[in-house]
């Protein structure tokens, strides 16, 4: 049984969904970060860096912090979603670092300074935005005449990747100037555990469709 310690942010989506799919048995205790709830002493002696997700493992009494982490715990857990070969395993580490140091530290920054302070720092949004849309421009080129971003299949690379793709309309970003992207989006979305895990914690943001 896993303790899953989380909220209703991309980073949270992560392990909800790779959960809902791999199938493995969890309980879900929201941290409502919008009340401070991470700064809680008690999730402080799992969570010591104050944010979510967290998961906790029953079966060993193990915590794991981080996102990119916990997906890989949860991988060799189940057995799935993560290659075991040499060279498919390295490009998986590859483009889950890219989402770890690029996607998510740049998209949630538009997110602070355009969805949530209306652009007001003029110089701020505009970098975030312009590295934002560079980034959608490598994932784009990577995605053309591959479905998913590993060669090998569907993995926690896209698991990573998806619920920051999930938020582009808080980025301004139009998925339809990024066709491959778009495609490979489209086509994730419609995955039962992927629908599941978006609404765990229980929530009513819907996924962005484009037109």
């Amino acid at each position: 049984m896993i303790d899953l310690y989380s909220w209703f942010t991309p980073n949270g989506r992560k392990i909800s969904i790779m959960l809902e799919e791999t199938g493995l048995e969890y309980q879900v205790h929201p941290i409502a970060i919008n009340k401070g709830e991470q700064n809680d002493p008690e999730f402080l002696k799992i969570g010591p860096n104050n944010k979510i997700p967290v998961i906790v493992d029953r079966d060993n009494g193990i915590s794991i912090m981080e996102s990119g982490a916990i997906l890989q715990y949860l991988a060799k857990k189940s057995g799935k979603f993560m290659p075991t070969d040499d060279v498919d395993y390295w490009k998986m580490q590859e483009w889950l670092m890219f989402q770890m140091a690029n996607v998510g530290p740049m998209m949630g920054q538009v997110h602070t300074f355009v969805h949530y302070q209306g652009g007001k720092n003029i110089e701020a949004s505009e970098r975030y935005i312009n590295e934002t849309k560079r980034i959608y421009s490598v994932m784009n080129k990577h995605l053309n005449e591959r479905e998913f971003f590993l060669d090998w299949g569907y993995s926690i690379v896209d698991i990573a990747i998806f619920p920051w793709v999930g938020r582009c309309d808080w980025q301004t970003i139009d998925l339809n100037e990024y066709k491959n992207v778009r495609r490979w989006y489209l086509d994730i979305k419609e995955r039962p555990a992927v629908i599941r895990g978006w609404g765990i914690p229980d929530n009513d943001q819907p996924m962005p469709m484009p037109n």
